[in-house]
């Protein structure tokens, strides 16, 4: 699986692992604090990290949490685990953050998802939130033997390559199919308006290729509707290689030929991404007004706007 070439041992994140229940699924951490970033997340040594932690009971999970790490919690704590997981279940994009904890000397913050959750979002995209995030380079902490969960992780990323070339001409780079992918999860997310640094996804990618290229390598040379030319660095798509023999499946043969021709084919795949996207991420950031607390909420986006503001002033200088 494309994902297992990214598995961490870094010894300091299972550090902190170790401050937390250990029912995980998946954990990973992810983020400039984890890959260098250009702009105004190039600050890797003092940038926060930020993990995901998927687990099969929430409710389970954040009772033991709570035992332990009770101050990570906004006043939702005193409602208890089962109100927790209903407000992580049922409310923006399934993950509940606790955001500017300080660990083991680090500040850190970490979304709790279910394992059922998280296998529909990477299957069918459904807030594009914490798949969006697995379509880029991440450190994979711990894993278990979830078949499901792994076949789903790997199907996102092959979803998020047929999706880019759908946006692409028939000829590009690795560097470009990376961006459309990096941002796939980016459109129309409302924070990359207010609170994100607008060249965002070309700071992920450009020092990122080399991980790009590791997370994504395998797929693409498998790839029958592309050839991919490694040396060059670039690929060109054969549209028809990915067709069944004349007489099977003809609609989709025909549906997939027209759109794969459309001129305006990047453009509605675009807007429907945005139809995905736009809805998710502010529910999910009024949503972390709650689970953060007033306090945490208002640092955490004054944090977001210096940095934009850091961007802004690189940009004009």
């Amino acid at each position: 699986m494309a994902l297992q070439a990214l598995q961490s041992s870094g010894v300091a994140f299972r550090k902190i692992l170790s401050h937390f229940p250990e029912e995980l699924s998946l954990a990973f951490a992810y983020g400039s604090g984890v890959y260098r970033q250009v702009g105004p997340s190039s600050d890797q040594k003092n940038a926060m990290l930020d993990f995901v932690f998927t687990v099969d009971d929430p409710v389970a999970w954040h009772s033991k949490n709570l035992k332990k790490n009770w101050n990570h919690y906004s006043f939702l704590k005193v409602l208890g685990p089962k109100i927790i997981t209903t407000v992580q279940n049922n409310y923006g994009a399934g993950v509940y953050y606790n955001p500017l904890i300080m660990c083991d000397g680090r500040l850190i913050k970490y979304g709790v998802i279910s394992t059922s959750i998280l296998i529909e979002d990477l299957l069918n995209w459904n807030n594009l939130y914490i798949a969006g995030r697995l379509q880029k380079p991440v450190k994979i902490i711990a894993m278990n033997e979830n078949v499901a969960l792994r076949s789903a992780l790997d199907k996102n990323l092959k979803s998020a390559v047929t999706t880019a070339f759908l946006m692409l001409p028939e000829s590009f780079s690795e560097e470009d199919l990376f961006i459309e992918i990096a941002g796939l999860s980016y459109s129309g997310d409302f924070r990359m308006v207010v609170g994100e640094d607008k060249t965002k996804v070309l700071n992920i990618v450009k020092p990122n290729i080399a991980h790009f290229r590791e997370l994504y390598g395998s797929i693409l040379q498998e790839n029958p509707q592309v050839v991919y030319k490694i040396q060059q660095g670039r690929l060109e798509q054969q549209i028809n290689h990915v067709m069944d023999p004349p007489g099977k499946n003809r609609d989709v043969e025909e549906t997939l030929l027209q759109v794969a021709h459309d001129p305006d084919c990047g453009e509605v795949v675009r807007r429907g991404l945005s139809a995905i996207v736009r809805p998710s991420s502010m529910k999910q950031s009024t949503k972390g007004i709650f689970t953060a607390g007033m306090k945490k909420t208002v640092v955490y986006s004054s944090l977001k706007l210096h940095k934009m503001w850091k961007g802004w002033l690189r940009k004009t200088s």
